[in-house]
């Protein structure tokens, strides 16, 4: 049977292994930033209870608009994910959440699960934008436009910005 010690010292030669920037402020905790391209970063943490690894990620705060088609996309995606699932906090913001039994820690495992966390995070940030937030995004670019400011960091909504309505 592995102690605390043993399930942290797994964990931190997997982050290592892998590159990943994290740190540890608490013992038997880290904070992992997952650098990525629609999300430019997750912030991740892992933490270990008595019973298991728990993992939670940010993904975004709770939507503007169109509450109904966002939710029920969510709650789509989360059948046929891995490891994590989305799940709302009390203010209503977005979490990727999961638990990993004890026994299951392996740095494959701590890879495997970060993966994911990484790629829902990143793959379905933008349309979860788009389905809760497209009103402001459209006030922002069009607010940009007129001041000739940079566009750089709205272009994945471009194709969305003249549609109406929040799904086109």
């Amino acid at each position: 049977m592995r102690t605390p010690m043993d399930h942290e010292t797994v964990i931190e030669s997997a982050l290592k292994a892998a590159e990943i920037s994290y740190e540890r402020p608490k013992p038997g905790a880290f904070l992992v930033k997952l650098p990525g391209h629609h999300k430019l970063q997750t912030m991740t943490w892992l933490s270990l209870s008595d019973q298991a690894l728990h993992v939670e990620a940010f993904f975004c705060r709770q939507p503007d608009e169109n509450h109904a088609e966002f939710y029920r996309w969510l709650l789509t995606k989360n059948g046929a994910m891995y490891g994590v699932h989305f799940a709302l906090d009390d203010v209503g913001d977005v979490h990727l959440v999961g638990r990993l039994p004890l026994d299951a820690i392996s740095e494959a495992e701590i890879d495997r699960l970060l993966g994911c966390v990484l790629t829902y995070a990143d793959e379905w940030f933008d349309r979860a934008l788009e389905l809760g937030f497209a009103t402001s995004i459209r006030r922002e670019w069009e607010w940009r436009v007129k001041r000739g400011e940079s566009l750089a960091n709205l272009r994945a909504f471009e194709s969305f910005i003249n549609r109406t309505g929040p799904t086109g």
